[in-house]
């Protein structure tokens, strides 16, 4: 193990009764990175993120964060992290300014530093101007801010992340998105749970997929793309009573199960060379089924979800 491998998950194990629910799962995060844990619900995310920050203890195999095993030394393991889930850990009774400070002052800042954060963060959530307001005056996405706020005012060496931004508007997805990578660009590390798989496809380094408990894939999100293979072929019917007609004829002249999405037809391709899809053309022409769209697009994270977690046992 090299000293970038921040946290270092071996051969993992977790079984509720006689349910398996964490199969041997191991990686390697890396210092600096965003690292997306992807999976259906129920494949054992949530018990793997529990057992990385010592609220559970793992049956078989070790976690070391830093260096720090999670079980035998799991009071300097707790020091190397910060943890945000769904569930605000804000003091009520406080203001937000109030609430960072405090935070601040926790994590060993000075008066000075803690007030210094503060703003900063207030600043980057959009909570300036309502800073020193009651928090019952505020709506459920700005507590939701001010509690990724409090996550980050001691600049954590690791910041694990339980689906950050379930039920944020676009807005604050991405104010929540420049503050965490400006703790990354600072040198701190990122583990990710989500179920936005186009945030993980754009702001995620590697990613590692998991079903059923078991690690399927990982890899960056162009590895995993290639993984799935080829690129997709989206033709749109201009006409819907002929959808279902030209959805067979592409499915036969491609081999393959295509997608039907409204009277867009989406089939994977083998290749990019021309002779699969001048022969589907052909084949569409003869049929007197006209086109109004006809493009070629990479796969996306989407495709390989579904492609490598559906229908896995």
């Amino acid at each position: 193990m090299g000293s970038d491998n921040v946290i270092v998950v071996q051969a993992i194990q977790k079984e509720f009764g006689t349910k398996k629910v964490v199969r041997a799962v191991s990686l390697t995060v890396h210092k600096g990175e965003i690292f997306a844990l992807l999976g259906p619900n129920g494949a054992g995310k949530t018990t793997l993120l529990k057992m990385m920050t010592t609220l559970l203890r793992p049956d078989a195999g070790s976690i070391t964060l830093n260096g720090f095993n999670t079980v035998t030394q799991s009071r300097q393991a707790r020091h190397q992290f910060s943890v945000t889930n769904q569930a605000a850990a804000i003091d009520q009774d406080l203001s937000a300014r109030e609430n960072l400070r405090l935070f601040g002052r926790l994590n060993g800042l000075s008066a000075k530093a803690s007030r210094f954060r503060a703003d900063e963060l207030l600043t980057d959530f959009d909570l300036s101007q309502s800073a020193d307001q009651t928090l019952a005056t505020f709506s459920g996405g700005m507590r939701r801010r001010l509690d990724l706020a409090v996550s980050l005012v001691g600049r954590p060496q690791i910041l694990f992340l339980d689906e950050p931004t379930t039920g944020l508007d676009p807005r604050t997805r991405t104010q929540m998105w420049h503050a965490t990578q400006k703790l990354v660009n600072s040198g701190s590390t990122v583990f990710l749970t989500t179920q936005y798989l186009e945030e993980a496809d754009q702001y995620a380094n590697r990613i590692a997929l998991i079903d059923h408990g078991a690690l399927i894939a990982s890899g960056t999100p162009n590895d995993l793309k290639k993984q799935v293979g080829g690129q997709q072929l989206q033709i749109t019917i201009a006409n819907p009573q002929q959808v279902v007609q030209a959805q067979k004829i592409c499915a036969a002249v491609l081999e393959q199960t295509v997608q039907l999405n409204g009277q867009t037809i989406v089939g994977p391709l083998k290749g990019i060379d021309g002779p699969p899809v001048t022969e589907l053309l052909t084949r569409l022409q003869l049929a007197g089924i006209s086109i109004s769209k006809l493009q070629l697009a990479p796969p996306s994270l989407d495709d390989v979800f579904l492609k490598m977690t559906v229908g896995k046992n």
